[in-house]
């Protein structure tokens, strides 16, 4: 069995998906235990839940790793633990994830947004820091904005708490040279628009779909340290 944890980043996931693999709401912590217990052989992080409950832990991760079970992550939670567990054997996926492991980015609210519950279709609220730089990083290439001006709303951007981070306050706030540049400047970043979480995530959902459905077999050449707190997640009902 594939599985993929993936809300607001790709909301149409479960259509794109078909049969190839199975979509599960946004992880948090436990959900990855519970998916190998129940027999995924190929796992998919995109999405994590976190601040109002426990995010996924590095300790699972490693734990199913161990086990032989491959874990791929990208775009937004996954791109961070992907980042953060390479080392150990998690493979991550696309631009994002690339970013992380070099150090360009180290934020976890980088790649947050605020959205619309699953009943709303995981509708996006704010915009995420890194579809910011995406998207001035087209319009710089295109040449709608000037170095300048990009470099403005990137300060602007990266200064607004995610939860309010809306192309309209970004403007708003952004240091232009003319208030009558704002209008113009909202207009081109909407048309200009990257998501790069969803560009990096279909990139996953291939990824997982070229797999094998079985485990890869073998162990990794470490030993994962079976602690207290791990053993009391291990022996919660796994359902």
């Amino acid at each position: 069995m594939k599985v993929v944890f993936v809300g607001p980043t790709v909301p149409d996931a479960r259509e794109l998906a078909g049969a190839a693999f199975a979509v599960r709401p946004p992880a948090m912590q436990g959900d990855i235990l519970r998916a190998v217990c129940a027999g995924a052989t190929v796992i998919g992080l995109v999405d994590g839940n976190f601040e109002h409950v426990a995010p996924v832990w590095h300790k699972e991760i490693l734990f199913v790793l161990s086990q032989g079970v491959q874990i791929f992550g990208a775009a937004s939670m996954g791109a961070l633990r992907a980042a953060e567990c390479a080392s150990f054997g998690m493979i991550g996926v696309g631009e994002i994830f690339r970013r992380y492991a070099a150090g360009e980015l180290a934020d976890d609210s980088d790649v947050a947004l605020l959205h619309a519950p699953a009943e709303l279709g995981y509708a996006p609220l704010t915009v995420p820091l890194v579809n910011v730089h995406a998207t001035l990083a087209r319009l710089r290439q295109s040449g709608s904005i000037t170095a300048g001006d990009a470099a403005r709303v990137e300060a602007a951007a990266g200064q607004i708490f995610y939860k309010r981070r809306t192309w309209a306050a970004i403007v708003a706030d952004a240091d232009l040279q003319t208030d009558g540049d704002r209008a113009a400047l909202a207009a081109r970043l909407h048309q200009g628009f990257v998501d790069q979480k969803r560009v990096d995530a279909l990139e996953l959902f291939d990824v997982v779909r070229a797999q094998p459905d079985e485990f890869r077999g073998g162990r990794p050449d470490w030993e994962f340290n079976s602690t207290s707190m791990w053993k009391v997640l291990l022996n919660q009902p796994q359902t």
